[in-house]
Formats: structure tokens, sequence, C-alpha cells
């Protein structure tokens, strides 16, 4: 078995983005991983590319332009964990030899197909009830504030949080102004307890990752851990909200492969579509107990400054979230930080970071997929 490692990584800006075509955020994505990685193109052995929405061919398109025909190439589609899904073939790729150097691309253009909520899948029970994923989320909110008393005062400390981080990320799509609790839950009401503040954007975006073996530079981040879990069956026999059990099982994996406790982790990187999302996930990796992830935001613990801070890119909810673009940006941002290259949004420790990418769910399933992966500087 080989040890994986992150030799690169590279993005695109993120935001609306419709007079680009997308092969565009692809090959800028691509241009900056291979440089950061100081490697060739013709050192890349395989390509594997996560999108959700891309256009029938587009990693074919993509692999032409860069001018690297004959690779084997494939593409994964595990809706918003697309990208790490697609980091993940490539992480087990060189762990098991069968191939040494990986690029691994994450990209979706989003604003040419919609404007609003993407529309469920008619044929999907949640679908035929017109049930979008604000919707979803919602549900989970409503049953924390009901269960645990999580008060709308807390849900906006999780938007404050991250769109303060988000004006230090010249790539991120929202740089606007840090609201107050106060303006996110005075804005639009989209689903009730979740106002507009409270939603990501629709995005356009590209990110690149390359994973290879050990080569002995010392710029390369360990892979010390990649565990990716599919959508259990979710009904009323559940006990959790949906989407929990999927990130715990995924947490669960990931902790014991790198042998570490949650209380390791240096600085997080969430899916944070909505601010449920972020408060649900900090508890299933273990961060906070059931009904006290609510309180890890407004005390400070998950700030820039904090014991651990979550999200310092700014998150979805500020950088975008161009769902198969979402994971390998995660991954870009967690690189920047351990190498104490993330500029103004730079967090104080940073020997450790942990990504969490948890795919919408449909047909009454538990979220389509979840990836968590571990990387530290050795």
């Amino acid at each position: 078995m080989n040890r994986p490692m992150l030799w690169g990584v590279g993005t695109s800006d993120y935001g609306l983005q419709p007079e680009k075509r997308v092969e565009e955020l692809a090959w800028t994505a691509i241009a900056e991983a291979v440089a950061d990685a100081g490697i060739t193109p013709g050192e890349i052995d395989a390509i594997v590319v996560g999108s959700v929405f891309g256009p029938p061919g587009v990693a074919t398109r993509v692999q032409r332009g860069i001018g690297l025909p004959g690779l084997p190439m494939w593409t994964v589609e595990n809706a918003c964990a697309s990208g790490t899904s697609a980091y993940h073939e490539a992480v087990e790729a060189v762990r098991l030899g069968r191939f040494r150097c990986v690029l691994v691309l994450g990209v979706d253009q989003m604003s040419t197909l919609f404007s609003g909520a993407i529309v469920p899948e008619a044929t999907d029970p949640e679908g035929a009830a017109s049930l979008p994923l604000p919707g979803l989320y919602a549900l989970a909110a409503q049953r924390y504030v009901q269960e645990f008393g999580v008060t709308p005062e807390q849900l906006a400390a999780v938007a404050v949080k991250n769109k303060r981080n988000g004006l230090d990320n010249p790539r991120a799509q929202l740089r606007k102004g840090a609201p107050t609790v106060e303006e996110v839950l005075g804005s639009r009401m989209i689903a009730d307890p979740l106002t507009f503040l409270q939603c990501c954007p629709t995005s356009d975006g590209a990110g690149a990752l390359i994973v290879g073996g050990e080569r002995g530079n010392p710029d390369d981040l360990r892979i010390e851990a990649s565990a990716m879990v599919s959508g259990a069956l979710w009904d009323h026999r559940s006990q959790e909200v949906w989407g929990y059990a999927s990130v715990a099982r995924a947490a669960e994996q990931a902790f014991a492969q790198a042998g570490r406790t949650p209380e390791e982790i240096d600085v997080l990187e969430v899916h944070d579509a909505f601010t449920i999302g972020e408060i649900l996930t900090l508890e299933a990796l273990g961060l906070a107990p059931r009904g006290k992830g609510a309180e890890l935001a407004p005390s400070g613990h998950t700030a820039r400054d904090g014991a651990q801070p979550v999200n310092p890119s700014g998150g979805l909810l500020s950088r975008g979230h161009p769902l198969g673009g979402t994971g390998t940006a995660q991954i870009a941002e967690i690189a920047w930080q351990l190498r104490g290259r993330a500029g103004a949004r730079q967090v104080g420790r940073h020997r450790v970071g942990l990504v969490e990418t948890m795919g919408g769910g449909a047909a009454g399933m538990d979220g389509n997929a979840c990836v968590v992966t571990i990387l530290s500087t050795g």
C-alpha cells in the first residue's frame, strides 16, 4: 500500500459566471493545481471528475482542452458530494498503487440552469410533495427548535460568522459585508425558520486537486483518512434528522482511519448550504453533543480565532455552492490553511484539518453520499 498525499490545489473564482464556458472554469482550476504541485501535465496518470449538472461529455472536453487525451478518465455524480467523491476515488487509486498521480476536478455551472432552489426530481416522494432542499433543511431546523430549544439567533450566528469570514476570501461570491444577527433574521423568509441570508447562493465554479504518492516534498499534505458512505434508508423509523446518520458514519470511519479524535482537529470546512447544516454536521462529527451544536458559533468556539475554526473560507454561505465544485474548494481551503498560506483568513493552529461534504438526498434516502477526509502537515 502507498501513502496518499495531496500535492497541489487550485480553484476558479466562485460566483455567477454565465458568460464563461464551464470548461473555462475547470481549466483555470487545473492550471493552478498543476503549478501548485510543481508537476507537468504529462505526469498525470488519470483524471476523476465530479459534476452534477455538467453537460454530457464535459469531462472529455476538459480533458481535450488540457491536452491529455487517452488517459483513464471517469465522472462521478454524488449530488453535493460529487467533488469529494471523485477525490476519494483518487485517494484509493493511489493508495492501492493503481496510479501514481491523479488529477481530481470538481465543477458545475449553476447560473445557466437555475435562478433559485434546485427543482426536485418529480418521480421522488420529495419531488411529488414539492419539497426542495431548503424545505428539507427547514424541517430539521424546526425539529431542533422544538426538541432542543435552538433559537433563531443561534441559527443566524452561523451565517454571521461565515459571511464575515468570506469578506477575506477574494474568490468568494458574496463579499458585500457581514450582516448582523438582526439583519440575517430580517431577511426574506425562504423556508421557516431559514431566511434568505441563511441559504447558500446559486454559483458557478471549479476546484482541482493533485493526489499522488509520497515523494519527499515538504509542501505535500498527508491524507490521513478519506471515508465515503452512501445514504441509508430514511423514514419514520429513523431516530435522527435527515442527513445526520450519513455524516456520523463517515466521520466514525475517518477518525478510525486517522487514529484521531474530534478534539485533535484544528480547522474544518463543512457543508453549510444552510445554517442548520453546519450545526447538525458539527454534532455528527463529534464536536458537540446532540442538541448543543447551535451553541458553537455564538460562543466563539468555531470563529476564525476560536478553538476550532469552522469554514474560515466563508463556507458555502459566502463562497457559493456549485455542487460538484464545492468539495474540491473545501479541500483547497484546508490545504492553504495547513500550509499557512490563507492570507487574512489564516487560522492560528493549522496542523490537522478536516473536510466534510454531504450530498443532498432524495427518494427516502439519508442523503446521497457523505465524504469526510482528514489531512495534516505530517
